[in-house]
């Protein structure tokens, strides 16, 4: 392996483990600080803090699933899948700087979460957003995390379908 692609490596890394680092900060000041359902109001109602305990996925899809069957579907499969992800950041040539970063954010926030069900049995969530016209469930910095990497994702995919022969660097 080239002294480039080492040095690209870590950089994708520490992005990596930055992302779970802020999950589980963010997470770990709400579990001690806010009360279970207690409500703060940031930005007055428009953006608010309220601490709830998710035991299943996304939006609490799966939290009525037998235990053992709950604990292998979201818990085994992910960090399998997640093991895997980061496998491929790290010995796939051909991907782009981009897609890397892209990858860095998803698999930091889906390792948050995971760490959460694996240690605490739930999903701390806590950020929620009302603008009036659009309002978003409940979440937390891992989800945030995801939604950057998927974003990341969405966007290089639009540029090579604009311009398919051109280099977009990030970098």
């Amino acid at each position: 392996m080239n002294k480039k692609r080492i040095v690209n490596n870590i950089f994708f890394m520490l992005v990596l483990i930055a992302n779970i680092g802020c999950d589980q900060i963010s997470k770990t000041i709400v579990r001690q600080e806010v009360g279970t359902y207690e409500t703060i109001s940031l930005i007055k109602n428009h953006f608010t803090l309220t601490k709830v305990e998710n035991t299943g996925a996304f939006l609490s899809i799966g939290s009525a699933l037998p235990d053992l069957l709950k604990f292998f579907l979201l818990s085994i499969v992910p960090l399998l899948a997640l093991s895997y992800g980061i496998v491929y950041l790290v010995t796939r040539r051909n991907l782009t700087k981009m897609s890397a970063l892209a990858l860095s954010f998803a698999i930091g926030g889906g390792i948050g979460n995971i760490y959460d069900r694996i240690i605490h049995g739930s999903v701390t969530d806590f950020l929620h957003i009302d603008l009036g016209f659009i309002q978003t469930g409940i979440f937390n910095m891992a989800d945030v995390s995801i939604v950057v990497g998927l974003i990341l994702f969405f966007v290089q995919s639009y540029l090579r379908k604009v311009s398919p022969n051109a280099q977009h660097k990030i970098f």
